[in-house]
This record gives structure tokens, C-alpha cells and sequence, in this order.
């Protein structure tokens, strides 16, 4: 038995040290040093250096003046430490009704114009931090009028922060809410 047991014990020993300790603080060195950026939360900080949230993690941006993000399911909206879907199936009595009320107020805004699905829906985190371009322009009209900015510029605003997908085909275009937002207090301050 104790032929059997000692190689079990040191197998054991010798991968908790390789795989639990040496391992996580290689890959932890190389991020830090190849990307420390990204490495540390894609953190996107204001000009004195304050972290005004991240590039990753939607948020919450209510006022009207500002470009809205996807419908949050995490938590009560965009609780980073309740990531997740809200698992409510299309047919789900909850869920058409959130989406149909959103839409409502959404056609409310904007009359006559088509609503993007991503305005009704939420991501599967509940934490997205983009939303479809064809979003952002449906939403331009609202945040003109609140910043007193012609639309033009507002359009023009949101198609130079169209992100397009990688190498061309992986994905599709994506508006990074927090990155419009800023370069929309940038150029039209009316913060708040």
C-alpha cells in the first residue's frame, strides 16, 4: 500500500506546485509584460489619471444626453459581481413584457424609426460594453437635441468610433459605449 501511496503523493505535490503556483505566476508575468494594459481590467481613466470605468465592463448611462448601452440582466443593471444572462427564454412573460415596455418608450424617443434588436436586448453577460452602430445612430437623435449639437456631427462622432471586426470578417461592427461618451463630453461638454 505504501508503494502505492508515496508516487501518488508527490504526483500530487509536484503538480499542485507546477500547475498551481509556477504556471498562474508565468502566464501572470508574461500578460503583465507583454499587455499590461489589458492585463489590469482595460482600465480607461480621465485626464487626471481617475478611472472613469473600463473598456471591457458595460455601465450605466441613464441621462439623456448620453449614448445608452445594451439592457443590463446583471443584478439590478450592470453589477459586475452578478454577471450574467437574465436565462429568460424568448417565449417568457417577464421578458416580452421588459422588452415590449423598452421598445414603447424607445419608439416614444424616436418615432417611425426602426428600433436595432440590441436596444431591447440584453448580452449574455448582462455587462456588454458595445452596442451595433445602427444602435448609436437611433439614439443620436435624443443626444443632439440634449447637447444642442447638430445630428451631423453627432453621426459623424459616432462613425469614427465604429470599431470594425477583426481581420475584417471575425465579428460585427461595435460601438464601445463609454469611448462614444467620452469623446462625445470632448467635443460637446454638457456632462452631468
Amino acid at each position: 500500500m505504501l508503494s502505492h501511496l508515496r508516487p501518488a503523493v508527490v504526483s500530487m505535490g509536484l503538480f499542485t506546485v507546477l500547475l498551481g503556483l509556477a504556471y498562474p505566476l508565468a502566464v501572470t508575468g508574461v500578460a503583465q509584460a507583454a499587455f499590461p494594459a489589458q492585463a489590469n481590467g482595460s482600465l480607461v481613466r480621465d485626464a487626471g489619471g481617475k478611472v472613469v470605468g473600463s473598456a471591457l465592463i458595460g455601465q450605466a448611462f441613464a441621462k439623456p444626453q448620453y449614448f445608452h448601452g445594451r439592457p443590463s440582466a446583471a443584478g439590478n443593471g450592470y453589477d459586475a459581481t452578478a454577471s450574467s444572462g437574465s436565462n429568460m427564454g424568448p417565449l417568457y412573460d417577464k421578458l416580452i413584457a421588459r422588452e415590449q415596455s423598452d421598445a414603447k418608450a424607445l419608439r416614444a424617443e424616436n418615432p417611425g424609426a426602426l428600433i436595432p434588436a440590441d436596444a431591447v436586448t440584453s448580452s449574455g453577460s448582462g455587462l456588454d460594453p458595445e452596442i451595433s452602430p445602427a444602435n448609436a445612430r437611433f439614439q443620436a437623435p435624443r443626444v443632439a437635441r440634449e447637447r444642442h449639437a447638430p445630428l451631423g456631427r453627432i453621426t459623424a462622432l459616432i462613425d469614427a468610433q465604429v470599431q470594425r471586426p477583426l481581420l475584417g470578417f471575425i465579428g460585427q461592427p461595435r460601438v464601445n459605449v463609454l469611448s462614444l461618451n467620452r469623446a462625445l463630453d470632448a467635443q460637446f461638454p454638457k456632462g452631468g
